[in-house]
């Protein structure tokens, strides 16, 4: 079995990073592709090798197993060793499964990869057969044929504070040296997810990218509590308030308000303020309601005048 140099298959060093890796491919696929060089074999052989590269290159332990497997090559080579003496049966799976498409035999994987060499070494070091290619026609005399494969969803979290959700948030990323703008809708929620199409991973074989989701998570607030589309806040209010009635500020994601209390209000009334609480996803111009719960508090350090003033009260009441 010979030894396959992926890198040199798609023109890059062995210190290539991932972007240069897809970049690479990107560039030859596109120039070998079979819808665009109809009929012309040796680009169709071109590539299947370039599709092999990239499965392998592109995954982070495929890549490494392979670049282990290099360097130990290397040194058989540069000792004078000749390629059939080279000792593989530390580096090939026994045929165990691998990646994508199966196939029934050696000889399938000839009929696919124009000679049986390169397609005997993926499948002997990394098992079965290769990603990207499908088999049609009856088990004698197959035909293959390449087979787009959509790449992978990516999901991250993304941090808002309870106010950017009320209002909307921007986040930058950086991404392939692009600067992408996520704009987080107002309504946003712990779990609510955001999707960027075509900015997860790269397909194979001409098919679509995966998206990239955002998931929102919301920080909690000091001032409020979020429940649904509702916002629950504790106003403290002072005895005489809530005694005799008076008005108090209220805080909303918009500003304070003021709310107007009646007297003889009790310690913990909830009082509700329609429409000032979270905007409802993607609903236009629709709230959910703030609860104002009232936290009377007691005076302290009162002087001689008013303990008489409290005590002539209850001998009142």
């Amino acid at each position: 079995m010979d030894y396959r140099d992926y890198y040199q298959i798609l023109g890059i060093s062995k210190g290539a990073s991932d972007k240069e890796i897809k970049q690479a491919y990107r560039k030859l696929a596109r120039k070998y592709h079979p819808d665009v060089n109809p009929g012309d074999k040796g680009a169709e052989e071109r590539f299947k090798e370039i599709n092999e590269a990239y499965q392998v290159l592109s995954d982070p332990e495929k890549r490494q197993k392979y670049d282990h497997l290099g360097a130990d090559w290397q040194r058989w080579q540069q000792s004078g060793g000749s390629p059939d003496g080279f000792d593989w049966s530390r580096w090939t799976t026994g045929g165990a499964p691998g990646y994508g498409a199966q196939y029934g035999s050696a000889e399938d994987l000839g009929d696919l990869f124009g000679g049986g060499s390169v397609s005997d070494f993926f499948r002997q070091v990394f098992g079965g057969g290769m990603g990207g290619f499908g088999a049609q026609g009856s088990p004698r005399g197959r035909r293959y044929t390449a087979r787009p494969q959509a790449g992978r969803d990516i999901e991250q979290e993304v941090e808002i504070t309870l106010y950017e959700a009320y209002h909307g948030a921007t986040r930058i990323m950086e991404k392939d040296g692009r600067r992408l703008e996520i704009k987080i809708p107002p309504g946003a929620r712990t779990g609510t997810k955001v999707r960027l199409a075509g900015e997860g991973s790269p397909g194979a074989m001409g098919g679509p990218a995966g998206h990239l989701y955002l998931r929102v998570k919301v920080a909690p607030d000091p001032r409020f509590e979020r429940k649904g589309d509702d916002l629950y806040a504790d106003v403290q209010i002072d005895l005489y308030t809530a005694l005799l009635g008076g008005k108090v500020n209220v805080p909303t994601m918009t500003g304070p308000v003021v709310l107007t209390i009646r007297p003889e209000t009790q310690n913990g009334r909830t009082i509700r303020l329609r429409g000032k609480g979270m905007p409802k996803l993607r609903e236009k111009d629709a709230y959910g309601d703030l609860y104002a719960k009232m936290d009377v508090q007691l005076p302290t350090d009162l002087n001689d005048r008013q303990r008489e003033l409290i005590a002539e009260l209850r001998q009142a009441g």
